[in-house]
């Protein structure tokens, strides 16, 4: 087990990074960062954008590590400039590609399948800064699939690995 911090949670009803980057974010709401996520088995994070597409179901939800933000960049950086889903201080996920892991924020454990990098594309130089696209490769988080109903809150939680990752290719 590994004491772990949910920095932040964002549920986005809306794909605000569609289009060319130099047009900008479409619109949407001003902070879409929540406190309580519900989460549901091979759908995702209710009221995601994500949530119960079939496009997504295997990377319906991507996991971030704050250490590695580009505050290099934009000292602000957050998920609002990322679009993922859940941040987290104290472990690197990204090292955890292929691992199924279980996340207990004091609601009950919820499991779930590490299945891929997220890359990092042209619009992170956009919402964070120029240079992020490039600062965030290999950092970029993982997406994955939640294998069980469950909550996840903001604040102290436990992270537990439960099957090993895959091993990372050198390419």
């Amino acid at each position: 087990m590994i004491d772990v911090e949910v920095v932040q949670l964002l549920v986005s009803p809306a794909h605000r990074l569609a289009g060319r980057p130099s047009e900008g974010p479409a619109p949407g709401p001003d902070d879409e960062r929540v406190q309580r996520a519900e989460v549901r088995a091979g759908l995702g994070l209710v009221g995601d954008r994500f949530f119960a597409q079939a496009a997504h179901w295997d990377a319906s939800v991507t996991v971030m590590s704050v250490e590695n933000l580009p505050t290099d960049i934009e000292p602000a950086v957050d998920l609002r400039h990322t679009r993922r889903n859940v941040l987290l201080r104290g472990v690197d996920v990204d090292a955890l590609v292929g691992a199924t892991v279980s996340l207990d924020c004091g609601e009950g454990p919820v499991r779930f399948s590490l299945n891929r990098p997220a890359r990092p594309c042209a619009w992170m130089n956009v919402t964070v800064g120029p240079g992020a696209q490039k600062a965030l490769r290999d950092k970029g988080g993982v997406r994955c699939t939640p294998l069980d109903d469950g909550v996840l809150l903001v604040g102290p939680a436990r992270l537990e690995v439960l099957s090993e990752p895959a091993p990372r290719s050198r390419a």
